[in-house]
This record gives C-alpha cells, sequence and structure tokens, in this order.
C-alpha cells in the first residue's frame, strides 16, 4: 500500500523565482552605464592663456637627493652638507609638516644617508621617507 505524492495547485511554491529580479538588475545596470559618464564630464570651457607663473602645489614634496659623489641637492639644487637644514626650513617656508622625500644613490654608504634622515628628524620634520625603486624582476 503506498501513497501517491501528486502536488495540486494550492501546494505553496517552494522556489523563488529569481527572473524578474534578474530583469530589473539588469535595467539598473544598463542605466547605470549609460549616466556614469555624463557624471565626469564637466562643463565645456575654452580656458585663458597666461605669463604668469603657476601657483606651487602647497602639498608637494621636497626630494632631498644624494648622488654616487655624495653630492646632496634640494630638488635640481645642490646644498652643502652644512647648510642643509638652513636651506630645506627656507624652502620648507618653516613648516615642518613638509613631506621630504630621500633619494640616496646605491653606490653611497646607506649610513650616510641615514645621517642626514636623522638630522631632518632631529630638526623637527616628522614626515620623511626614504625612495627606492621597485624590483624589476617581478
Amino acid at each position: 500500500m503506498g501513497f501517491k505524492l501528486k502536488s495540486s495547485k494550492n501546494d505553496p511554491m517552494s522556489e523563488i523565482n529569481v527572473t524578474p529580479f534578474v530583469d530589473v538588475m539588469l535595467v539598473l545596470l544598463i542605466i547605470f552605464m549609460v549616466t556614469a559618464p555624463l557624471l565626469t564630464v564637466g562643463v565645456q570651457v575654452d580656458l585663458p592663456e597666461t605669463s604668469a607663473d603657476t601657483l606651487p602645489e602647497e602639498n608637494e614634496p621636497l626630494t632631498l637627493t644624494i648622488n654616487s659623489k655624495g653630492e646632496i641637492f634640494i630638488q635640481e639644487t645642490k646644498v652643502e652638507f652644512n647648510n642643509l637644514i638652513v636651506k630645506i626650513l627656507a624652502v620648507s617656508n618653516n613648516r615642518t609638516d613638509t613631506r621630504i622625500y630621500v633619494r640616496g644613490d646605491k653606490a653611497i654608504n646607506y649610513g650616510r644617508v641615514l645621517e642626514i634622515m636623522g638630522m631632518l628628524s632631529g630638526s623637527g620634520f616628522t614626515k620623511v621617507a626614504l625612495i627606492s625603486e621597485p624590483n624589476k624582476e617581478r
């Protein structure tokens, strides 16, 4: 004696129909794809030309470079070791929160680089970073 399992039309449906959901999501995706480029396009303006110098960025970091001969440069200007802190303070307008990137040639003794970084930190500069090249073999 076996029971027959029949599904009747009155039984609750056990599956969720996701087709309407997918349809709505695709329509929303198309709407966003069409409107997204319009958000980045600004008003078209033909700016005038000027002979004035550009304003320096306040957030632009200073680059301190030490070449293979041990010569020190602030940006592209050569500086003597004894005048380094005075020149850095002058260039940074006495702002010790200026970012300073230290670039040292790999042929130089890095004790010299660390000595200069220590001088900068000792003078109150808090944002001193050592710059290196990424490994090209990866």
